[in-house]
């Protein structure tokens, strides 16, 4: 009798950056927020007391209080709203993960970042967490969103830091979303430039993020999704994990094929002590 020769189940893992490669726990949401609410304040001469009630009601609507602003019409500089908001986050309090680390150096299939901050934001907590050379790319708002007229290529915006390989070439212009100027999660449309910029099939991905809109739209856009940060499984969820350290024991497939030398003392070091829910 033949044996039936099979590829491997995923040939890629797609990541969220912000509370998934770490805990929210450490502060950068918050004072991203009040980032962003002192921004609308004194750049764009909103109101005070319009301020948060208007916030939630743009993230609700166009998946970032940016992109619901550029819809509104609100004029500004992209680059100078990064600066404002992620230029002085407590990133001193991103400590490097050892850990997570030797976790994703184990796993031999593609691993992707794919967040809606700027490249700037990425670099710098990749950076602090000690994750530098972990992944083959990163998809960020300047990948979704080239400017000035330059090609996706010619701006490098799914950018590989020094210590990684295979550069993945970007040849698929972006389709931006009916809603807002600005393309990001959890539109549909961000999932299927991801899809496209990365060339992933996404029955053949793992998607990980923290938010459960984002985990709705991209188990629509055909991906298996593992919601990060809960231990119970939210709508479209596949998996969900309190930490992203319990990938191995939520996802042990993810390593099948592979010599268990290579990863074994990463397994017994990361049983972390919370739930997994599969």
């Amino acid at each position: 009798m033949e044996a039936t020769l099979k590829g491997p189940k995923y040939e890629c893992l797609l990541f969220d950056l912000d509370d998934t490669l770490y805990p929210f726990s450490v502060g950068i949401n918050l004072s991203c927020r009040k980032n962003i609410q002192d921004y609308m304040r004194h750049h764009l001469q909103i109101e005070e007391n319009q301020i948060a009630e208007m916030c939630v009601g743009l993230y609700k609507e166009y998946g970032t209080t940016m992109a619901g602003l550029k819809a509104l019409g609100y004029e500004f500089d992209n680059d100078e709203f990064h600066a404002n908001v992620h230029g002085t986050l407590p990133y001193h309090n991103l400590r490097p993960d050892p850990l997570l680390r030797s976790l994703l150096l184990s796993i031999q299939q593609r691993k992707i970042v794919f967040t809606n901050s700027d490249k700037a934001h990425a670099e710098e907590a990749l950076h602090r967490l000690g994750l530098q050379g972990c992944f083959d790319g990163v998809i960020c708002f300047e990948t979704l969103n080239p400017c000035n007229g330059l090609s996706e290529s010619q701006i490098c915006t799914l950018y590989k830091d020094e210590t990684s390989a295979n550069l993945i070439d970007l040849n698929e212009p972006v389709r931006l979303g009916s809603k807002s100027p600005i393309l990001c999660k959890p539109s549909i449309e961000a999932m299927e430039a991801a899809i496209r910029i990365a060339n992933i099939d996404p029955k053949k991905t793992i998607f990980f993020d923290d938010s459960t809109r984002n985990i709705a739209s991209a188990k629509a856009a055909g991906f298996h999704t593992v919601i990060v940060g809960r231990s119970s499984l939210v709508p479209g969820a596949d998996h969900a994990l309190e930490s992203i350290h319990n990938i191995k024991q939520a996802l042990p497939e993810i390593w099948d094929g592979q010599d268990r030398s290579e990863s074994d003392v990463v397994l017994a070091s990361s049983a972390v002590g919370t739930a997994v829910v599969a």
